[in-house]
């Protein structure tokens, strides 16, 4: 009997390796992220979005964001000055003058409130920063 349990024994410890493998193969190429199946939703994140580098932002953009964050750490003056210089140090800046004062007038509303907001006001950029408050007042 205990000759025949050893080759039994003997017998599986050869086919059960050889039949996990297989079993463990054959499993992983059926599930569908294993073809070339390019349209498959199982998976989270695509490689063509996850790769694409992020685009360069607009130097007014960063300028903008930069003065808002002036404007609610200091007062609408010191970000004013800082519109006006950055225009004068660069003048391909100036296009866009009028609506980065006109958002930092609506931001000075939203923060101070429409009367003490007017009272920043200064000619730079055509006024439009006392458009901008007037607007959102």
């Amino acid at each position: 009997m205990t000759h025949t349990a050893r080759r039994i024994g003997r017998s599986f410890a050869l086919v059960l390796p050889v039949v996990m493998v297989l079993s463990g193969t054959l499993a992983v190429t059926s599930v569908p992220w294993a073809g070339t199946d390019k349209d498959s939703t199982l998976l989270a994140a695509s490689s063509e979005t996850v790769s694409k580098p992020a685009k360069p932002r607009a130097a007014q953009d960063i300028l903008r964001d930069k003065l808002l964050v002036e404007l609610q750490e200091k007062d609408p003056g010191t970000a004013l000055t800082g519109l006006q210089r950055a225009v004068e140090q660069r003048p391909s800046l100036a296009r866009h003058c009028m609506s980065i004062a006109r958002a930092l007038g609506k931001a000075a509303v939203e923060q101070y409130g429409p009367a003490r907001a007017q009272r920043f006001s200064r000619p730079v950029c055509d006024t439009s920063f006392a458009s901008g408050v007037a607007q959102f007042s």
